[in-house]
């Protein structure tokens, strides 16, 4: 016993050691500041406190816990490395001085991370306490009894009336929390994107699904019942601006409403409405017209529905999952294509259950179809050109050529077919894929489309000469969504862009108190430790592949079915992003936040993920 105690004692110095070099490296410290000294004892004494935290808890020591865990610190050093590291040996020549170094920093980080994971599953994989922290014990509401007998009752009686409406009072606390931004950015926040739809509802331009025409629509609808009822365009146009502040509101009492349904706790429920109500950025996204808003709501929906099957597949949660699930495929493009990843695993998930949810899905899948194809093109609907979706490669052969790489006289005979190099390094920005996109719409993107074999093989054939351009150029472009330390402005947007459409920013509250309360409100996640990883996009990500590793730890697999569309779009957006950090393009799993943690807490999810019928 004395000889494991030195040998555990042992390694929890080294692995400290090796941690303390991580964080010095990764603060841009030298060796000699006093930090890494204590840096080294914090992560001395942690480890200690894992070691007894994990000691004799059975659930965080099984193969599966330990193989999560370990996977998990691994791909999450990995990628963060791929970006930082450079910092690390910037000021080293020798090949094997970088190479010690960057070992060391990695095996910093992988311990680190791997202790912090087990340490956090020792929380929330112990089904037991975390079922009592979210739902009580036996699903009783949770009371206060601090401050004394007459605050605690008041406190008690406000949270006892929002128990018994929970999800009413959601909904109209988001929108009294958010009135002032409507009211401040009347008639709403309107970009360039904003602009194009708005052209198309005038009918001044022809319909186009570049920005999806069912998002166009919803806003021709509630603008002309505006102008029905008030004849003037700006007025009209903020009926839709409140339209979107309810849906909003709408997805996150449904979310309430499904956790609910679960027994948790009312004062969880309480803390997830002031997550949507008070976080400055849903405010301000909740008055911007772009097809990124409800497209974000329709995705809480639809993954509150799959959650509610796991109760039953009842009337409501079936409309909820085919009305969000058909959102989903009309209101953003990589939406579609999200499904269709999503459809036949949905398909086989629910076999069992043949005549309720598979035909639902089938149904929206159909409908989708129908709409997007033979209806649009009964209406002339233009679609996007093929150059939209290659932000990725078009990024990638530009690296390769801005890199002054050796291609063959085909393969330059082939590029230059479609575009003119003469000013390709000017335009090339690793992380704004929009300037070779319009390089190549300004050249020859016909004959793109009429070669796209020989373009596929070209592709294939650079990748494959230049491998660590085509790398570089993907982390370039993708770095945003999934390392948690980089800047980029949220919720900045403001007014209306210059148009001579007739409608401009005409604010109904406004003054220097006004302006500078939504300046600071806004300032603030940038700048507040802790309250600034709710801005992160890379942090969001994060916290879904930890609330999905969960669901492995504690064996409960079929929960994954929960965070599949969120996964599913993740994806499609790491495919085909044309901005390295565009927070809009992620805003679906942002908002759905709080519903993966409630997804990952809860307990008594059956094996079968509730495909058996009942």
């Amino acid at each position: 016993m004395k000889t494991r105690h030195t040998a555990l004692l042992i390694l929890n110095l080294a692995e400290s050691f090796f941690t303390a070099w991580a964080l010095m490296k990764a603060g841009r410290m030298e060796p000699g500041n006093i930090l890494t000294g204590v840096f080294f004892l914090l992560s001395f004494f942690l480890y200690r406190h894992i070691n007894a935290r994990l000691d004799g808890r059975s659930f965080v020591q099984t193969p599966a816990a330990k193989r999560t865990a370990l996977f998990l610190s691994v791909f999450f050093t990995l990628l963060y490395m791929w970006v930082d590291s450079i910092h690390y040996i910037s000021t080293l020549t020798s090949t094997l001085y970088r190479s010690l170094i960057l070992i060391a920093v990695f095996l910093g980080f992988s311990v680190l991370f791997y202790k912090l994971l087990l340490l956090l599953f020792s929380y929330t994989a112990d089904q037991r306490a975390a079922g009592r922290f979210l739902c009580g014990k036996g699903g009783e509401p949770f009371a206060f009894s601090l401050g004394g007998a007459v605050l605690s009752g008041f406190l008690n009686r406000l949270l006892d009336f929002y128990r018994k409406r929970s999800a009413l009072c959601c909904f109209f606390i988001c929108l009294l929390f958010w009135l002032p931004y409507f009211l401040y950015q009347f008639p709403g926040i309107m970009t360039p994107d904003s602009i194009n739809q708005f052209e198309q509802v005038l009918g001044l331009i022809p319909y186009s699904n570049h920005h999806p025409i069912a998002h166009t629509m919803v806003i021709k609808l509630f603008y002309q019942i505006g102008m029905a009822l008030t004849s003037s365009m700006v007025s009209a146009l903020s009926f839709y601006t409140f339209f979107q502040m309810c849906f909003l509101a709408f997805a996150a009492s449904t979310l309430i409403r499904t956790a609910k349904l679960f027994q948790v706790r009312p004062l969880l429920l309480f803390a997830i409405t002031l997550f949507y109500a008070l976080v400055p950025y849903h405010a301000v996204f909740s008055v911007t017209i772009w097809k990124d808003i409800p497209f974000a709501g329709c995705i809480l929906i639809f993954g509150c529905s799959l959650l509610r099957f796991f109760k039953k597949p009842d009337l409501e949660a079936l409309v909820l999952f085919m009305v969000s699930g058909l959102m989903m495929c009309l209101f953003r493009s990589n939406g579609w294509y999200g499904f269709l990843l999503c459809f036949p695993v949905l398909l086989v998930f629910y076999r069992r259950r043949a005549r309720i949810v598979p035909p639902a899905a089938a149904l929206v899948f159909l409908a989708a179809v129908i709409i997007r194809y033979p209806v649009m093109n009964a209406f002339h609907v233009i679609q996007p050109d093929l150059v939209e979706s290659l932000s990725i490669p078009s990024q990638q052969i530009a690296a390769v050529i801005c890199n002054d790489r050796e291609l063959s006289e085909a393969q330059l005979a082939l590029i230059e077919n479609v575009v003119d190099l003469t000013y390709i390094k000017d335009l090339y920005n690793p992380t704004y894929a929009d300037n070779i996109k319009e390089l190549i719409r300004a050249g020859n993107p016909a004959y793109l489309a009429e070669h796209r074999e020989d373009f596929l093989r070209l592709y294939l054939e650079l990748g494959l000469s230049y491998p660590g351009d085509y790398l570089t150029a993907y982390r370039d472009q993708t770095y945003g969504y999934w390392y948690p330390d980089s800047f980029y402005l949220v919720a900045e947007a403001e007014g209306v862009s210059a148009t001579s459409l007739g409608v401009s920013h005409t604010p109904l509250i406004g003054g220097p108190l006004i302006v500078k309360s939504k300046e600071i409100a806004i300032k603030l996640g940038s700048m507040v430790p802790i309250y600034s990883l709710l801005w992160s996009m890379g942090i969001a990500f994060w916290f879904f592949v930890f609330c999905a590793g969960n669901a492995f730890v504690r064996k409960e697999k079929a929960k994954l079915i929960c965070y599949l569309p969120s996964f599913a779009l993740y994806l499609t957006v790491m495919i085909a992003t044309p901005v390295a950090t565009e927070f809009r393009y992620v805003y679906f799993m942002v908002f759905s936040l709080p519903f993966y943690l409630v997804t990952a807490l809860l307990r008594g999810i059956p094996a079968a993920g509730g495909t058996s019928d009942s």
